[in-house]
Formats: structure tokens, sequence, C-alpha cells
């Protein structure tokens, strides 16, 4: 097997709520390959019931791993990690991830491979590290996607294996949420992020505001979210409008990141992960707001869904595995 290890390789699944993510990596992190296809949502929805969710992953999978056949027979594959939930949570739980955990330990088991059980969360936080270019360690997490606002501690415990602790976040509407409910209202496709994003670009005007809803490591964003529905209403200018719900998430982190206890504080840096840390705007102000903190970013193409995290968890708990085996 020694003379295969330039070969082995690692895979990464990922079945979220609008996305059915697949990634390939070597031994050495190396990302081989990588694909994506979005859920399908009907024009002017909010997003899909799980059922249509969980139908999707079951034709897209099997089409994502067949596209590349050539490299399934080239490479010898050795370990896959599967987000099998949402959070590393007692009760964390939605159908779709059920998709790539029954795919992954069905691979596993008829051929013998290392499989490691992971979650949603866990692959974003990698994907971000591995993206960053930044070494293991304690990070501040901000994960601010569709499903998801959330205030982190993660530690890598041991090689692909998180210890995540929940600092704050919100209590009610997601970032993503709140931009979707906004784009849907502004006559945006779904998710509206990206067309958001390229309307507030239009302006450099930053006088308009939304109240921010901070209370300790606790944010709402279904107040401000309110706020611009009626500002809409009564005319105020879109594209205005777009950069005041950019500054206002972007606010409200940076508001609720001071308000974490100076001992959570200790750690390497603040990682920013998902969809919504694509913003370039919300980067910028976030550096802009928290002058001296060390703030990293996942890279924008790995910020939103993707299965490059899990691959790369997987990586690491194998070799780490296979060394514990050897001793």
């Amino acid at each position: 097997m020694t003379k295969n290890l330039d070969r082995l390789t690692a895979l990464g699944l990922d079945t979220s709520a609008y996305t059915t993510s697949l990634a390939l990596v070597d031994l050495d992190e190396k990302l081989i390959y990588e694909r994506r296809i979005p859920l399908p949502v009907k024009e002017g929805s909010l997003g899909l019931r799980q059922s249509e969710a969980v139908f999707a992953h079951l034709s897209n999978l099997p089409a994502l791993y067949g596209e590349r056949r050539d490299l399934f027979r080239e490479r010898v594959l050795t370990a896959v990690g599967a987000a099998v939930k949402p959070r590393p949570v007692e009760g964390s739980y939605m159908p779709v991830f059920k998709v790539g955990e029954a795919f992954g330990l069905f691979l596993t088991r008829t051929m013998g491979l290392f499989y490691l059980s992971s979650t949603h969360q866990e692959g974003h936080v990698q994907a971000g590290i591995w993206s960053a270019g930044l070494p293991a360690g304690r990070y501040l997490i901000l994960h601010l996607s569709g499903g998801t606002t959330e205030i982190l501690s993660a530690l890598e415990a041991s090689p692909g294996k998180f210890e995540i602790e929940l600092l704050g976040g919100s209590t009610d509407l997601n970032a993503g949420q709140f931009i979707d409910r906004l784009g849907q209202a502004l006559g945006l496709g779904f998710p509206a992020g990206p067309e958001l994003e390229k309307i507030a670009a239009k302006t450099e005007n930053e006088g308009l505001s939304l109240p921010l809803a901070v209370k300790g490591n606790e944010i709402s964003f279904s107040g401000p979210a309110s706020q611009a529905e009626r500002l809409l209403q009564q005319g105020c200018d879109r594209v205005e409008l777009a950069r005041a719900i950019e500054k206002c998430i972007a606010d409200t982190l940076v508001a609720a990141v001071k308000n974490i206890s100076a001992g959570n504080r200790r750690n390497d840096g603040i990682l920013a992960v998902g969809g919504v840390t694509a913003n370039c705007y919300i980067r910028k102000r976030l550096k802009e707001k928290l002058p001296s903190e060390k703030i990293f970013f996942a890279r924008p193409e790995y910020a939103s869904d993707n299965a490059v995290g899990l691959a790369i968890q997987a990586v690491r708990a194998y070799k780490y595995a296979s060394m514990i085996e050897k001793d």
C-alpha cells in the first residue's frame, strides 16, 4: 500500500437544505475535485420543504459521484466524511442530512473504508480554517448563513474533531433569512445574498441605518427586518436600503463580539464562515469595526455550503487513527 500513498484520497459529502456537495482531497489536504448543485427553489418562494430537498439530493449525489468516474478509478478512496446533522449538539436534526449519511455509510461499509461522522457546522469551520491557511487552534467563529447565526468557540481537540461551545447568536431570524426576507420584498431571487450585494455596491452612502438589537451575546434581526420593510413601503431608496441591511448585520455582530467575555475572547483569532460572510462589504466593515482583533475569513468560494471541510476532517481523522493503530 506504501507505493499508493500519493493516490489515497478522502471524500466529503454534504446534503444541506439548499445544496448537494461533494469534494475529494488527497492526504496532503490538496483539493482534487469539488462540485456542488444548488437545489431548485421556485420563484417567489423563501425555501424548500425537507421532502423536496431530500428527493433532490437523492437525484444529485449519484450524478455528482458519476461525473468523474475517472478520478475514482485513478485514486484510491480510503476515507469518507459526511455531515449527518446541522450542528454538533443534542437534538440537532434535519432529514436532508440523512441522504449524505446513508451514501457515505454505503460506500464505507461496502468498500471497507474509514468513516467520519461530522456535522454541517464543523464542515464550515474546517473549510474556513483550511481555505484561510490557518493552523489548528482555538478560534472565535462567526457562523452566518440562512440556517445559522452563531458565535462559537471552536477548538480542534484532535485531528478532524472539534470541541465547539456556543457563546451567542440570533434568537430569531438568521442573517441569511434577514437578507432573503428583504430580498423577496425587493423582488430578488432566492437566495438573495449575491443580488443584494450587487445592488448595495451601487452606493457609497452609509447614511441610512437600521436599529441594532443586541442584548449581551444575544442578537435579533426580526426588529431590523420589520423596520427595513416599513422603510421600503414608505419609498426608501432600494440601493441605500440594501447597504443599510449589510451594515446592520456587520454592526450587530461587532456589538455582540464586544460583549463576549474576556476569557472567551482569548483565542487565535476570529474566523467568519457561512454564506453571508462572502459579502465583501460585511467583511470590510467587520475589520474596520474590530481593528484590534485578528479577523480571518473563509475564502468566498468556500464560505457557502460545500463538502471540502468534511473531506479535510476525514483526512485528518484517518491519518490520526492510522497512526494510533500502528502504535
